[in-house]
């Protein structure tokens, strides 16, 4: 029987975003999260404020912003981690960060390091430069964004002492703005990284089309490392769903089936 203090509730949204209307964005988000009783993380899409933007000088934010401080509330309003990307300008340049907002007010981020060069972003952005790890209720998770997803050796899970509980996370998010033509490599990248990095893996897309009539299909899911799919939408569906995932699951088919103890060791510079 699983220990409660092993369980976390995850709850993903998945919205039909409206392009670079903060205002808009925010209400039908709040919407969606006043129908979730108890949960213990919410995961927000890729620029969830204004879509996938590549005028970040007419839409940006600060830390201090209106934005951040409203997942800082909305985290303490359902005693919850909100996490998801937007648009955040430091000092002269321009990032797509992830926030992760804490129901005790604080904050962490993670800038996304593969910018999406195929539609400009590298024009318009700075990259970040690190991976970051968060602790959640014992949980380790780490968070990135969109295209990192194809790149395995950012994503890869490594293991240093050699420990099935010694692994740098127990679960993998990328948030996204995944568009409908590419659907199929999104659904088979994230059961990959479920399966080599022996995770959960979660991601989280938007649905709609956007002002560049780029349609996206949402396919928003979470994976099982053994790369089950143990939670998903309808094509197109918008809203919001929650589900537990156990660590003892997880560290029960890390100790049975130890594929980590045979991987490669590197470093990434």
């Amino acid at each position: 029987m699983s220990q409660k203090g092993n369980i976390l509730s995850v709850s993903i949204l998945q919205p039909n975003l409206v392009w670079e209307n903060r205002d808009a964005n925010l209400r039908s988000i709040e919407d969606l999260c006043s129908t979730v009783s108890s949960t213990d993380l919410i995961i927000l899409p890729e620029m969830f404020s204004t879509g996938f933007s590549m005028q970040p000088e007419n839409v940006f934010e600060s830390m201090d912003g209106h934005t951040v401080k409203w997942m800082i509330a909305l985290a303490k309003k359902h005693s919850s981690v909100i996490t998801g990307s937007l648009i955040i300008k430091e000092d002269s340049s321009f990032y797509n960060r992830l926030i992760w907002a804490s129901p005790d007010g604080s904050t962490h981020t993670y800038d996304k390091r593969h910018l999406f060069s195929f539609a400009g972003e590298n024009q318009h952005y700075s990259s970040g430069n690190s991976r970051v790890i968060f602790n959640l209720k014992g949980w380790k998770v780490c968070p990135l964004i969109c295209y990192d997803l194809r790149f395995p050796v950012w994503s890869r899970n490594q293991n240093l002492n050699g420990l099935s509980s010694d692994f740098e996370y127990d679960i993998l998010i990328y948030v996204a703005n995944w568009p409908e033509a590419r659907r199929k490599a999104w659904k088979t990248l994230l059961e990959a990284r479920a399966h080599e990095n022996q995770s959960y893996v979660i991601g989280v897309n938007r649905v709609g089309k956007d002002a560049n009539q780029i349609n996206h299909s949402g396919d928003s899911c979470i994976i099982s490392p053994k790369g089950e799919t143990l939670l998903d939408f309808e094509l197109l569906e918008e809203g919001i769903k929650t589900i537990e995932l156990d660590l003892n699951d997880l560290e029960s088919f890390r100790n049975k089936f130890g594929a980590w103890r045979d991987k490669d060791q590197f470093s990434i510079t």
